[in-house]
């Protein structure tokens, strides 16, 4: 699903967080280039524990610092498809 330069905010990344926690058939998502900062990267990263379909994820350029990439590690950290 490429969803590259479209203007997706952090409330956009707490949607896209809550739905990759229940996906069973996305494989790849592309977020380039959008809004996500950290409260979008830690819903991410929390869903990312928990989702096995997914196994491309793009998050360059989303304004991601500290806080947020450390969730994205925890949750890859249990990921065995990513």
């Amino acid at each position: 699903l490429e969803l590259s330069d479209n203007l997706i905010s952090e409330h956009g990344g707490l949607a896209i967080g809550a739905a990759l926690a229940s996906n069973t058939s996305l494989t790849s998502l592309s977020l380039y280039s959008n809004a996500l900062r950290d409260g979008g990267a830690r819903a991410i990263g929390t869903a990312l524990a928990s989702n096995r379909a997914l196994t491309s994820l793009d998050l360059k350029w989303n304004s991601i610092k500290g806080e947020g990439a450390c969730a994205i590690v925890v949750g890859l950290s249990t990921n065995s498809a990513l």
